[in-house]
């Protein structure tokens, strides 16, 4: 297996930015763009099938991480995710067949082994409904435990420490969470997000998508009273003080749809968040016909 390099990791971080801020479809067009024009890096090629897998569209995905699969000697992340999406697809064979040359090169890999047993119980199986043939795959993703990566003992540590057992757990997890654990430092943020970079994962990813959708479902629910032009404004429209914007940044809130699909108590989780700023954002919100999310 071999290290994967790019010409363009300004492209690959811009593609990141966008997609942390919700805008996967521009990141994708990004990437395609730098794909054409360099089919020869491999970085670009591999972030681009991520995401393209991402947004759903399957098939693109398959295309790109087979033409990583042709390179000799390849990667094993893109094995990994080639076989998830054969899976998914039901060509178990095909999924297999990628498995098996990971694990020729290298037998002990944790998630290789893991994903073998798994595929090797599907072949021979009654084809399953979409929605659950869908999920299987992707819930043994999310379930594998983050001892199976390749992080130093000290990021193991505080992760163990911070009940994070799972990569699924992770995901669930923003940058603010974790550096607000004690020890926990820069150090092993980076290590953490590289390490979920190769697997075209991030930090709050898990988060992130559950609050997009709760986005579009409080602005189904005021679409007739606020106009979709006001859930895209930008947050320092808001002119909020600096230390309630500072906090916004770190939850990575960038427009006013953001913001009103948190809770009070997310907003409060924050480091130096009071009942001042609290009351700053809520009134502003206020203005625009909006309010915090509230749990049922």
């Amino acid at each position: 297996m071999t290290t994967m390099t790019t010409n363009q990791p300004e492209v690959i971080q811009r593609a990141h930015e966008l997609v942390h801020i919700g805008q996967l479809e521009k990141a994708v067009d990004l990437l395609e763009e730098a794909h054409a024009k360099s089919p020869d890096d491999d970085a670009i090629t591999f972030q681009l099938a991520c995401y393209q897998d991402l947004s759903g569209d399957d098939d693109r995905a398959i295309e790109l991480y087979e033409l990583l699969a042709e390179k000799q000697p390849t990667y094993a992340n893109v094995l990994i995710n080639l076989s998830v999406l054969y899976e998914d697809d039901g060509m178990y064979d095909e999924a297999e067949k990628c498995l098996h040359r990971l694990l020729q090169a290298d037998p002990n890999h944790p998630m290789g082994r893991m994903y073998y047993q798994h595929v090797d119980g599907s072949i021979g199986m009654e084809v399953q409904e979409e929605p659950e043939r869908r999920l299987a795959p992707r819930d043994l993703l999310l379930s594998t435990s983050v001892t199976d990566f390749e992080l130093s003992a000290r990021a193991r540590n505080c992760l163990k420490k911070m009940n994070i057992r799972s990569l699924g757990d992770l995901l669930r997890t923003t940058e603010a969470d974790l550096l607000s654990y004690k020890n926990f430092g820069e150090t092993s943020l980076d290590e953490i997000k590289q390490m979920l970079t190769k697997k075209g994962l991030r930090l709050g990813q898990a988060a992130d998508e559950a609050h997009e959708m709760q986005k579009q479902e409080i602005l189904k629910q005021v679409a007739d009273r606020v106009p979709p032009e006001t859930f895209a404004k930008p947050v320092t429209e808001l002119q909020l003080p600096l230390r309630a914007a500072r906090a916004l940044e770190r939850l990575g809130i960038a427009t006013v749809g953001d913001l009103a699909a948190r809770t009070e108590a997310e907003l409060l989780g924050v480091k130096n968040f009071g009942e001042t700023s609290l009351d700053e954002v809520k009134s502003r919100l206020a203005e625009l016909g909006l309010s915090l999310r509230t749990v049922d």
